[in-house]
Order: C-alpha cells, then structure tokens, then sequence
C-alpha cells in the first residue's frame, strides 16, 4: 500500500479532530457576551451562532493560502519533506489545544497553528542543512521570516490595544447609561450607541468574515475605494433605522446587537480560522494530488505548487461547518472555556478559579493608590456623580442561576470593540488573533465597569495572567512540540509518525473520559438547600429547613459511615489501594461541602426580612455538617499517606480497639439515620445519650499512652493513631450538636404552631 495515502487519511482524520478540539477552544470569542447577558435562550444563542458558522466555513477557501506559504517557503521543500511538516503540525496542535481545553483556558488556534508551522518547518529544514552538510546560516531560506515577525508583534500589540479601548469604551458608555437606564427615555444616546455598533458590525462582516471569498473579490476595489462612505452612510442609515425601531416599536436594539454580534463573530471565526484547523490536511491532499501527477520520487519532488492558490473543494468546507456546528451543541469543553472568560468578567461575586498571587496582588494595590491619587484630585461633586453612574440596582430572582453575569451595554461593548478593532486591523492587513481580542476587550471592559472589586480583583487579575501566560505558553510549547516530532519523525521515518497518531488517540480518549468523569462528578449536588426560602412564610420557611436539615444530615452521616468504614478497614488490613479509592471518595465529599458553604451567603441573603433565627440555624447546621466532613477528610488523608509512606502496620492491640470503635460508630450511626427516616426525635436523643462510644475511646487512648510509655509504639504511628482517634470524637461531638440543633428548632416549631392554634 502506498504510505503517502495512509498518511493522507491520518492528516485527514487529525483534522477532523482538531476542528473538534479548535472549535471548543474558540467557542469563547463569539459565545461569552451572548451567553453572559443571558438575554436570550441558550438555544437561541447556538442557533444564530450555528448560522454564523456554517456560513462562514462554507466562504473560506480563499484563507486556506496560510498554511501553505504564509510561514514557511514551499520552495524549498521535497513532498515527502512537506508531509513531515504536516503531520508534525497536525500532531502538536490537537495536543496542545486538547491540553487547554481539559484545563478550561481559552488560547489562540491562530498563535497554535502558527507557531506549529514554524517548529516544523525549522526541525526539518534543520535536518536537510545537516544531511547536506551545509551552512546553518542557510536556514532563513525556509522560513518566511517577516510574516512570522509580524504575527508576533501583531500579537503582542492587540493585547494591550483590545485591553485598554474596551476599558475606555466601557467606561464612557456606563457614564452615558449607568447601570438603570431605560433605553425608552435614552432614545438618542441609545440609537446612536446602536447605530454606530450596527454599522461595525456590517463593515466587520463585510470585511472580515466575507474576505477570502470569491463574492469578496469582486467588491473589495469599491470597499477600498469608498470606506468612509461606506462606513458614515452605514452609522446613519443604521442610527435612524434604530430610533424608529426604539420610538415607534419599542424594541431594545442591545438586544438585536447582541445576537447579531454574535452571528458576525461566529462568521468571522469560521471565515478566518477554519484554515487553522483543516488547512495544513487541505494543503497535503493538494501536495498528494500533485505528487502523483508529477510521477517522481517523493524526495525529488519540490512543492513550488503550494505557491500557487488553489482552491479548496466546496465538499470539504461543507463537511468542515458540519462538524463545527455539531461540536459547538454537543462540546462540554467548549462550555467550560467559555465558563472561564464569563466568570472572570461577572459582576459580583463569583466562585473565583484562580488563586490570587504576588503579581495581583501588587497591581491592585497600586490600582488602589492610583485612584485614591485620581479621587483627591476631582472635585468632590464630581466624584460623586461619577459613582452614582456605577451604583448597581439590587435584582431579586427566585434562582440565582438565572441573574446575567453582567447587562446588556456591557455585553454590547465587548461585541462593538472587539468589531472594530479586528476589522481595523483587517483594512490595515495586521494580523492578530481573535481569541486575544475579544478576551481582552472583555477584561478591559470588565476592570472598567467595576465588575472586579476590593473582594474579587487579586483573583480575576491573577487569572488574567493565567490565561495570558498561557498564549505565550501555547506558542512556546508549539514550536517546541511540532520541531522535535518533525525531528523524529524526519529521523526515523512515517512509521513513526503512525505509532504518534495512535498515541494521540488514546491520549484523546483517556483525556475525554476523564473530562466526562469531572462533568458527571460537577452535576452531582449530594446536598438539599433551598436558596430562596424567602419565596415561603415564616412558618413553612422554618419547616423547610427542619425538612432540608433532616435530608442532609441523613445523607452525610451516610457517607462518613461508608466512608469511615473502609478508612479504617484499609488502615487494619494496610491495603493502599483501598485507601487510596476511600480517599477519592472523600474529596468528592470535601467538594460538595464547600458548595454546600458557598451558598450558605444567598440563603442568609434571600432571608431580608425573616426571623433572624432562621439564618442563625442555616449557620449552625452547615457549620457542623463541615466539621464532619472535615474530620473524616483528615483521617482519610493521614490514613493514606501513613499507609503510603510504608510505615509500621497497626499493632495488634490497636487493630482490636479499632474494631471496637468501628463497630460502635456503625451502630451509631445507623441507628441514627432510620431516626430522622422517620423524623423520629425521640429515638435520636436515644441514640447519642446511650451509645459506649466515649468509653471504647477513652480505653484506646488509654492503650496508645502505654504503648508510647513502653516504647513498642513509633511517633509516626502515635501520631497518626491518636490523631485518628481525636477526629472520630469529633465526628461523634458533631452529630449530637447537630442533633440537638435539629431538636430545638423543631420544639420552637411547635410550640409556634400551638400558640398560633
């Protein structure tokens, strides 16, 4: 069989793959402002944005020219030469960009691809200097350098461009239209806000997601010719066809700014960077194609066809959009980058992901002493208007999950910048990415509308910088990556080159199923909680989280008791990978407590009005359903490590009174949950006054003592067993009060209900 033809249907398979693996990367450019808005369904979102795409993908042929010259010469590569660079780049690019999908990060696929060209194209010109035993100065001849130079530097310019025209123009539009304004009385700073976004938009479509097409060919002379024209008869047309649309139809024009920003985005993606994706396979069916016809040898033959453009076949662009599309509805990676970009813009609080660092902490602080310098130079009055332009309206929702991350001038804002600025540098043929653009025009736009306070700045700052760090990374990493497998594979021949692909594809599939597994694991809520009891009257809000109470303490006791069960068995029969499977466990309980903690603020938030002891029982109850998991959290952890370290197994002594306390905690445990199965109190008082488990423990803490005096006992395995020992007591302390906090609350429950009968 013909190795160039395999390796043709592997480039084609990769590609496949890396518009899977692309498309979740850069969902986050055109699906973040829609989607934090929450203007409209999630569904409606995709559909528009499903539209976008197909369109876009089917237009783009004229930009697949990138991956065949744009970066290295053609000219100076064999066929066989060039399928090396291929399949290097293929390989590296879905590795790394699957990388940052598992991790949440959205990066670029323009820098990704690029820098996987250069890599390639650097590891196997090396190597033909070395077969040849010629000049390394040679070297510049296969790469085009300059274009390579201007990527970089556009790069770097459009972070700090796109940062601070989104922090100017948000500023300057929330001055305008604060935080509750009504566009029915702003009609015409709304109409011209809307005008001049609707009139980006189109050039921006016009220009950036139609270039490359054959319809853009024969209009490109006149755009060029008449851009101004174009561009302030499109503001005026635009600005009057929205105060129409406002005055007379009373319709929110930010609304059709967002989804049709959305549709130009998703357009221009596709448009643009579909060559990212299947370009490089396209250009090695085409260097296949005219391989064959050519009838030499495969290292004879030189790709100068790769300077021509050739078109590329409507049936690929065609089965490109489908597979766009399809991973854009079904991708749960693709959502957990999004995720990324729209936490780190929210306004409010948030469960912040990163950590703050050394770095964001010196930049908030040195923002903070720049506007305490800003604040004693304005004029009092003045700086009092200006914070009442930011002052945010307090919305109560039944469901939290339904307030928008931020509103809908921001989210007009990220779309108009972000618009303007690639289409600017489009007209201007600088090339950037897009993904760095509408990013930071979001994080500009977000510092400037004060969506990161004093409670939230270090962490949203510090995942800036992740998240920069990262492209700086994904270009390192990509060179570094393309030119040692194309090294490799230029060295020990395309059989090579099968055995990675293979790997990748396993890799692929152990990196989706664990990412499947965090999804599952995500969706799973151990926990009842109830986070607007204010929707009820005091009473039933009271029975609520008696009920709510009851349910989880159940469930948690259930869990310690499994949970503590096997910690201790794999402790006596020194089994590690028992312990080792127990502790996962553990931490999957750990998680759910502290989400459990995190929603602890809105309930006590939704409260507003009610009795004070019903927060003050919210407090007290999660307060010691926390301590409980902390305690088997802790003798989870040193069991494992004690375990794992190969210290000495338990004496024979210790693995009695460990039986003993086992058993006890079983049986005390089970007969408090069928207790609260039958909401029973009685039996729970029961329970907790005539269990033998105080004296079983004092006995082994009484054995320990002597086993330390008598030196038969290490300190490592005192330390552990004693430490073990005070936890159990602490779980044990921590369900009588529980107990007792559910006794009470339901006595004063009573009590109300006769006095109120």
């Amino acid at each position: 069989m013909n190795i160039f033809l395999v390796l043709i249907v592997i480039l084609l398979i990769l590609a496949v793959i890396d518009l899977i693996v692309g498309v979740s990367n850069d969902a986050v450019n055109f699906l973040n402002s829609a989607i934090g808005s929450k203007i409209f369904s999630f569904r409606t979102i995709m559909i528009t944005a499903s539209l976008g795409i197909f369109i876009g993908a089917v237009f783009s042929s004229g930009m697949m020219e990138v991956a065949r010259k744009g970066i290295f010469n053609p000219g100076m590569f064999s066929f066989y030469d060039i399928m090396v660079i291929f399949l290097a780049v293929m390989l590296a690019d879905i590795l790394l960009l699957d990388i940052f999908n598992t991790l949440g990060m959205p990066t670029s696929t323009t820098v990704s691809i690029v820098f996987d060209l250069l890599g390639a194209a650097v590891g196997v010109g090396l190597m033909k200097i070395f077969a040849g035993n010629s000049d390394i100065g040679e070297l510049y001849k296969f790469i085009n350098s300059a274009s390579a130079l201007r990527i970089i530097s556009g790069i770097l310019l459009s972070v700090v461009i796109a940062f601070s025209v989104g922090a100017i123009v948000q500023y300057i539009s929330r001055l305008v239209f604060t935080f509750q304004f009504d566009y029915k009385k702003k009609i015409t700073a709304t109409s011209i806000f809307a005008g001049i976004t609707f009139a980006a938009i189109t050039y921006f479509i016009i220009l950036k997601g139609l270039k490359g097409t054959d319809f853009y060919g024969t209009i490109k002379h006149f755009i060029h010719d008449y851009t101004v024209y174009i561009i302030l008869s499109s503001l005026v047309f635009w600005t009057i066809i929205s105060f129409i649309l406002i005055k007379f139809f009373k319709i929110n024009v930010f609304h059709i700014i967002i989804l049709l920003g959305t549709f130009s985005l998703a357009l221009a993606f596709a448009g643009n960077d579909l060559v990212n994706f299947i370009g490089v396979p396209i250009a090695g069916y085409n260097s296949y194609e005219a391989w064959i016809q050519s009838g030499q040898p495969a290292t004879e033959f030189m790709m100068n066809v790769l300077g021509k453009k050739v078109p590329t076949p409507i049936i690929f662009l065609i089965g490109a959009a489908i597979i766009m599309v399809l991973t854009l509805w079904f991708s749960s990676k693709a959502q957990k980058v999004a995720k990324t970009a729209i936490d780190l813009s929210a306004q409010g609080d948030k469960e912040e992901k990163f950590q703050a660092n050394q770095v964001s902490r010196a930049v908030v602080k040195a923002a903070i002493a720049t506007n305490k310098a800003f604040s004693t130079i304005l004029p009092e009055s003045t700086r009092l208007w200006i914070d009442s332009r930011f002052k945010t309206p307090a919305i109560r929702v039944k469901n939290r999950k339904n307030l928008p991350e931020f509103d809908v001038v921001r989210a007009s804002v990220n779309l108009l910048v972000a618009a303007i600025l690639i289409s600017i540098a489009t007209s201007m043929k600088l090339p950037l990415s897009t993904t760095y653009v509408t990013f930071m025009v979001a994080m500009g736009a977000s510092l400037a509308d004060r969506a990161w306070g004093r409670e939230s700045a270090v962490y949203r700052i510090a995942g800036v910088f992740n998240v920069i760090g990262g492209w700086f990374l994904t270009a390192f990493s990509a060179f570094s990556i393309a030119f040692v497998i194309s090294m490799l594979i230029y060295k020990f021949g395309f059989y090579l080159a099968i055995v990675f692909f293979l790997m990748e594809l396993y890799m692929l599939y152990r990196s989706q199923k664990k990412h499947q597994e965090e999804v599952q694991e995500a969706k799973e809520e151990l926990f009842e909680v109830n986070e607007h009891p204010s929707d009820l009257d005091e009473k039933k809000s009271t029975e609520l989280l008696i009920n709510e109470s009851m349910t989880n303490i159940n469930k948690v006791i259930g869990y310690i008791n499994k949970l503590y069960e096997n910690t201790v068995e794999g402790l006596i029969r020194y089994d590690l990978d028992l312990l080792k499977k127990n502790d996962k466990n553990v931490r999957k309980l750990y998680k759910q407590g502290n989400k459990l903690k995190d929603k602890l603020f809105y309930i006590i938030k939704s409260q507003q009005d009610k009795d004070i002891i019903i927060s003050n029982n919210y407090i007290k109850l999660l307060d010691k359903i926390q301590d409980l998991i902390q305690s088997i959290h802790f003798i989870s952890k040193t069991s494992k490590e004690y375990v794992d370290n190969t210290h000495s197994p338990l004496t024979k002594e210790q693995i009695q009174d460990l039986i003993k306390i086992r058993e006890e905690m079983i049986k005390m445990m089970n007969q408090m949950q069928l207790a609260l199965v039958d909401r029973d109190l009685n039996k729970l008082k029961i329970v907790y006054k005539t269990n033998n488990l105080d004296q079983i423990m004092e006995t082994a803490i009484n054995h320990q003592v002597k086993c330390i005096q008598s030196e038969n006992c290490s300190s490592k395995n005192s330390r552990m067993f004693l430490g073990l020992l005070l936890e159990t007591k602490d779980i044990e302390d921590s369900l009588k009060k529980l107990v007792r906090i559910i006794v009470d609350a339901t006595k004063n429950l009573n009590l109300e209900n006769q006095q109120n009968s």
